[in-house]
């Protein structure tokens, strides 16, 4: 399998900033990356506060609704809850190679910064660092208390990305979804999945697409 055939696992918590989550997953299904999508209990709690998305209880379900949303095979994305167990990123035999938390709590954060494994995203971000595959942190938080950035500096150091949602504003954006897509696309940048959500430094001519 190669880079571009590589699923994602994407973990939605229950922080605020479920807007970068939800354009992470359009993102990445519309760049044909089959993704794993961990929802917690919290993070439906929020989404529902913060958007019109409406997901449906049933996984299966959710998963369909989404596909449909953003135009994606039904094959292409796999949707689990906290419990699953028995999903293939709980175990290294099937670990993920590359997982996104996005938003993080600073609760899952420490959960995973200790290994705890008490759910089912905890485990996989475990059995990522464990295999030495790639975790990407988005821990959406202000402002960061001492233990906080311990847990960042312990995680950095073990290899994981801590990515917050600090959005430049050198490409003059002009909508909060402006403002998303400048973070989600730092994100895309570290999975290596080509996108055109802004310009880059230094090439003010590119045209984002729409």
């Amino acid at each position: 399998m190669n880079a571009a055939q590589l699923p994602v696992t994407l973990a939605w918590t229950g922080a605020s900033g479920a807007q970068y989550g939800i354009r992470l997953l359009e993102c990445l299904l519309g760049a044909g990356r089959p993704v794993k999508l961990l929802i917690s209990d919290a993070a439906r709690v929020v989404i529902k506060m913060e958007t019109d998305l409406r997901l449906p209880a049933r996984n299966k379900e959710a998963a369909r609704a989404l596909a449909t949303q953003f135009g994606a095979c039904e094959s292409q994305l796999q949707v689990f809850g906290g419990a699953e167990w028995t999903a293939s990123v709980a175990s290294g035999s099937g670990a993920p190679r590359r997982m996104v938390v996005c938003p993080c709590t600073t609760g899952s954060l420490a959960a995973i910064a200790m290994g705890s494994s008490d759910n089912l995203i905890e485990r996989a971000a475990d059995v990522v660092l464990k295999e030495r595959g790639q975790l990407i942190l988005v821990p959406r938080e202000s402002p960061f208390s001492e233990i906080h950035l311990e847990n960042m500096l312990r995680l950095a150091r073990l290899g994981a990305v801590i990515l917050p949602p600090n959005p430049g504003f050198y490409h003059r954006p002009q909508r909060v979804e402006d403002l998303v897509d400048f973070v989600v696309a730092r994100i895309l940048d570290h999975l290596e999945v080509p996108h055109s959500l802004l310009p880059r430094w230094g090439h003010p001519d590119e045209e984002p697409s729409a």
